[in-house]
């Protein structure tokens, strides 16, 4: 038995690993240096040829903007999304608003404005100077960076002035900054996904399904991993029944009330297993994609009387974060190209066929509501255009 194992492993893992991505790896590390409120460097513009100092927003304090404008020096500005500047009147055309902060700002005023869920209000806010923030711009990548890293999408940007495009990597080296670039940062969800492997595999009766082998996925030199449920007996030449579904902590752990997930999920499982066969995606995608935190601050403006999308708009987020290349991949790499899609969200068949997954049939999946969660199964037909 010892004699076969390495046998064994190499067939579960890459034979050779895969080259590392140094541009992906600097996402991975400036997402890291983001959340524990460090400073970063973006490399951005349409030529690619300015260099801005970035923090998040949402893990700003007093020291480290003195320190943002001390080494850029220049005065930064606020990056937010369209959907939080409208929230005090601030507009733009662009995905990403930037606004001109008055002298003296602090901290704590920034985080009044990016975060609808603080105590502190916006008198003032109104009539801020803000300008659309092109999309290849610092600003928008900064905010991009903060959204990828589960923050509140908005950053703090300083363009570092009066260097050529053959000085920022000399620049960021000198000053021990992190650089990143922005065409990294755009395609990193799908490059993430491209590098997905199987990275181990085991039988696990569940309660409803008795024949199952739980798979998990994680990309080759690390990050989120996702997890697939492959129920009973496929047969990859036909269309296989399968459920995309997304993480949520309270649903589908807790038995919250406050949304249908648990039910979806257990639900989901049964279908399956009934059916002799198919898949279900666990995607690490809590919140639609916004994380556990921000799905939290999203509850509690609920609480105050925003439906789940307005709750979402307020924070800066879309409506649905949520990408389908990791699950695309996974099913491709099951040998799965054909599938009958368990959902009520148009939205998943399109972004699946969008991603060279073939939908040849949506299987309906709704349950009861309750009386916790009637208001946001209203809003997710009304306003999210999902079906019932």
């Amino acid at each position: 038995m010892l004699a076969n194992m390495p046998a064994m492993l190499t067939a579960q893992t890459p034979a050779r690993p895969a080259p590392r991505d140094a541009g992906r790896l600097a996402v991975d590390r400036a997402i890291a240096e983001l959340r524990r409120g460090g400073m970063v460097a973006v490399r951005a513009g349409p030529e690619r040829d300015r260099l801005a100092l970035v923090i998040a927003a949402e893990m700003t304090t007093n020291d480290t903007l003195a320190q943002l404008r001390a080494l850029a020096g220049s005065e930064p500005v606020l990056a937010v999304t369209r959907n939080r500047a409208a929230a005090f009147g601030s507009g733009g055309s662009a995905p990403v608003v930037t606004l001109a902060l008055p002298t003296g700002t602090t901290a704590d005023r920034i985080l009044d404005l990016v975060d609808p869920t603080r105590t502190g209000n916006l008198d003032g806010a109104t009539g801020l100077a803000a300008l659309s923030e092109p999309g290849a711009g610092p600003a928008a990548t900064g905010a991009r960076l903060a959204k990828l890293a589960r923050l509140i999408p908005a950053a703090l940007v300083a363009v570092v002035p009066g260097l050529a495009s053959d000085q920022l990597e000399v620049w960021a080296r000198e000053h021990a900054v992190l650089l990143v670039d922005r065409v990294a940062v755009d395609g990193y969800p799908a490059a993430v996904a491209k590098r997905l492997v199987r990275a181990a595999a085991a039988r696990v009766p569940l309660a409803d399904a008795e024949n199952c082998e739980v798979i998990a996925f994680r990309p080759v030199d690390g990050g989120t991993e996702h997890v697939v449920i492959r129920i009973g007996e496929i047969d990859p030449s036909e269309p296989v029944l399968v459920r995309l579904h997304s993480q949520c902590l309270t649903g589908d752990l807790l038995g919250s009330l406050r949304c249908d997930c648990g039910d979806q999920l257990r639900g989901a499982i049964r279908t399956i297993a009934e059916a002799g066969g198919g898949i279900l995606v666990y995607l690490a995608q809590e919140g639609r994609d916004i994380g556990l935190i921000n799905k939290l601050k999203a509850y509690s403006l609920q609480d105050l009387g925003a439906d789940t999308v307005d709750a979402n708009t307020m924070l800066g987020f879309d409506d649905d974060e949520r990408v389908y290349y990791p699950a695309a991949e996974m099913l491709r790499q099951l040998g799965v190209g054909r599938v009958r899609l368990l959902t009520n969200n148009p939205a998943k068949i399109d972004q699946l066929a969008a991603c060279g997954i073939t939908v040849v049939e949506r299987v309906p999946h709704a349950f009861p509501p309750n009386q916790h969660n009637q208001r946001y199964l209203h809003a997710k037909a009304n306003r999210s255009g999902h079906l019932l």
